[in-house]
């Protein structure tokens, strides 16, 4: 039973029962297969995947940022793909900077975001990042990050560190090999992504660091510029989530700053690249990692279907002021009814868009293989197999 079926019963209020739930899809490695008519009926509760990315902010990594801004989305969006015993686990990414000297920390790090779902909130960090020269000590920065972080104690549950850097991996006072180790421990997987020759990257260490936490080794081309293709689909998609927007209902004392936010964030996407805002739109559809519980009344019921019956009036927008709680009810279910019917859409032309993105790849002989966040889809994708998840 949805969520929408259960307030609606609570409430006596039938005429709105026509939203079914559902939930994206199967995932190949390196391409994304949404299956719609599967949404929130179909998120687990009880384990997550959960990614930490520790960036190196020094002077000269720009362009590593850019990629990640590039694609943070696209990530997201692999991660959603996965499942554990058919359903899909809640979303969490945590970030991290170091190698920074404008971060006042003896081993110049700086936790920018603890494990959140809030990924407007990841996204606005992420964009703020600046680079400054500094010492890069990836010993201290995993210690901080597998430690400090609210890592899940579900032995179910994935949880991954990323490091992306360039400088050797065995510097500052903090053993490498004593933190991967210890992080291993407790399930924590360390992946580590060399900015430069692979070669390098193995004598100066960042391949063992990524054989010992039983993670990833990769190089990249940080200053490579992403590319992106173009597809018929990309402008209904980019039109959709405007729909989407207008399903959201802010509440609270910081509600609107929220709602605020949001926009800004579609507009940081687009920024970046077209084809990077329709990545956001189709992450957002997601409800195993877009949630705003926090600040959206649509999210709020569903995780609370009694919320509403106890909503103080000056925490409401000025469109709902002055309602009964079963006038607001009714709105929020229409709402949520308006959402889930964008979502399928959205899942639908997704699938469509990558299916085309896939066709022009292979007539371009190019896998994009050498840019952070295509590194990050695939060991995602190889860890989840070995840890028992489908794609």
């Amino acid at each position: 039973m949805t969520t929408i079926k259960i307030l609606a019963l609570t409430l006596g209020v039938t005429a709105f029962l026509h939203a079914q739930n559902g939930s994206p899809a199967q995932r190949k490695p390196l391409r994304r297969n949404i299956v719609p008519n599967e949404i929130s009926s179909s998120v687990s509760k009880e384990n997550k995947i959960q990614v930490a990315l520790l960036l190196d902010t020094s002077n000269s990594m720009d362009g590593l940022i850019d990629q990640a801004k590039s694609r943070l989305w696209s990530i997201v969006n692999t991660l959603t793909t996965l499942k554990y015993n058919g359903k899909a686990p809640q979303v969490e990414i945590a970030l991290y900077e170091y190698g920074n000297d404008g971060i006042k920390d003896e081993n110049y790090i700086r936790q920018v975001t603890a494990l959140t779902q809030d990924l407007d909130l990841v996204s606005e960090k992420l964009f703020a990042l600046k680079t400054n020269g500094g010492s890069e000590y990836c010993g201290a920065v995993i210690r901080d990050a597998s430690m400090n972080l609210n890592w899940d104690s579900n032995e179910k549950s994935m949880k991954l560190i990323y490091i992306a850097g360039n400088e050797p991996f065995n510097q500052g006072k903090v053993n490498y090999k004593d933190v991967i180790s210890k992080a291993k421990n407790k399930n924590i997987y360390t992946n580590t992504i060399f900015c430069g020759d692979r070669n390098e990257g193995i004598q100066s260490f960042w391949q063992n660091g990524a054989v010992l936490g039983d993670g990833k080794y990769f190089n990249i081309d940080s200053d490579r510029k992403v590319m992106y293709i173009e597809t018929p689909y990309d402008i209904r998609i980019s039109e959709c989530n405007t729909k989407l927007n207008d399903t959201y209902i802010y509440y609270g004392s910081r509600g609107s700053e929220y709602k605020t936010k949001q926009v800004i964030q579609d507009r940081n996407a687009e920024a970046q690249s077209a084809a990077n805002a329709v990545e956001r739109t189709v992450a957002k559809s997601k409800k195993n990692a877009y949630k705003n519980d926090h600040w959206d009344l649509v999210d709020k019921a569903e995780k609370d279907k009694d919320y509403i019956s106890n909503i103080r009036q000056e925490e409401l927008p000025s469109e709902l002021k002055g309602k009964s709680s079963t006038e607001i009810q009714k709105v929020v279910i229409q709402k949520s009814a308006e959402r889930e019917k964008i979502q399928k859409e959205i899942n639908e032309l997704s699938k469509k868009r990558q299916d085309y993105i896939d066709t022009e790849m292979k007539k371009r002989g190019n896998s994009d293989s050498d840019d952070l966040g295509k590194a990050i889809e695939k060991s995602v994708l190889e860890l989840a197999k070995k840890n028992g998840y489908s794609s």
